[in-house]
């Protein structure tokens, strides 16, 4: 660079004064109650969230207490601002966000949600059972997914979603919406946010909402073009690869076995970077990581699945 040449900054931002759990802290102008948590160190629970993802106020278990406000506030959506009193680990908050990740637990499989979900509900004490015993339908769907082979559906489901059979209509990936919370991550990510092929939305209302295609079409006569964005981005298992599914329907999906590397995709030049979970020498599952600047956590269908060429015969 020449000397003297001018040096490009980014945008500077006025630094706002908060109290945040009783001290006193500074953020820069713009920044969420979510991030100032999580620069501090402040275990937020969040499900609908994502780095990469417009946030959409779904989940509600990130609720904080503002001072002012009538009701509690998102954390992952709300800005800073001067003089804010906020409180994230009030009575409130922590009945607010036990009684959520309960309610969702109770009606739905979370078996096979991420990690920091199981910590979150066992730091907030959830009783899956708190909502009582199944009813008839659910209980009926329950026990046909027990004998199906899913070992790991938890007693105590009070709600039709178990009911629901899974979708299996491609060679890709498969949908269990008995895994579902409805946190729009998978519509983001096949959105606006990411692919832009706005193959899946949410159809219907109340306990009947769930995430369909048009029509409710099967996936290969749909928009979708298998990027597997929404499986990148589902935080309960409700989206799987099929390959993944098939092992773990088979009894041989083994994490203790497992091993992750991270390489760069060679099907193009744009430098896409790959995850890869290997198991026994195979790739089984392929993501991207979410902080890469290249692919901000997304794939196509060539770098999500386009890598049989590469597997042992």
């Amino acid at each position: 660079m020449r000397r003297n040449a001018p040096v490009m900054l980014g945008a500077i931002r006025r630094m706002v004064d908060l109290e945040l759990d009783g001290e006193q802290v500074r953020a820069p102008e713009g920044s969420t109650i979510l991030d100032v948590c999580r620069e501090r160190g402040i275990d937020t629970p969040t499900l609908c969230y994502l780095d990469n993802l417009t946030p959409v106020n779904a989940c509600r278990v990130c609720m904080v207490e503002v001072d002012g406000s009538r009701v509690l506030v998102p954390s992952c959506s709300r800005r800073v601002e001067d003089g804010m009193v906020v409180k994230t680990d009030s009575e409130r908050v922590r009945h607010s966000r036990k009684m959520v990740l309960e309610l969702l637990a109770s009606s739905t499989d979370m078996s096979l949600a991420e990690d920091a979900v199981h910590r979150w509900m066992d730091s907030y004490g959830v009783d899956v059972k708190r909502y009582g015993p199944p009813g008839p339908s659910a209980a009926a769907g329950e026990r046909d997914r027990r004998q199906a082979g899913h070992h790991h559906v938890p007693d105590g489901l009070s709600a039709e979603t178990v009911a629901q059979p899974v979708k299996i209509d491609n060679e890709l990936y498969v949908r269990d919406y008995a895994r579902c919370i409805l946190c729009y991550k998978c519509v983001e990510a096949c959105g606006e946010d990411a692919q832009n092929t706005f193959a899946i939305a949410v159809a219907g209302r109340g306990f009947d909402a769930t995430i369909a295609t048009e029509f409710d079409v099967v996936l290969p006569d749909s928009a979708c073009v298998y990027c597997g964005n929404c499986i990148g981005v589902c935080p309960t298992g409700a989206l799987m690869p099929k390959s993944e599914y098939d092992m773990r329907q088979a009894g041989t999906w083994d994490e203790s076995r497992q091993a992750q590397v991270t390489t760069v995709c060679t099907f193009c030049g744009v430098g896409c970077n790959l995850e890869l979970t290997t198991q026994d020498n195979r790739i089984v599952r392929v993501d991207s990581p979410i902080d890469h600047s290249v692919t901000h956590g997304h794939l196509c269908i060539k770098g999500r699945f386009g890598y049989e060429h590469v597997q042992p015969r």
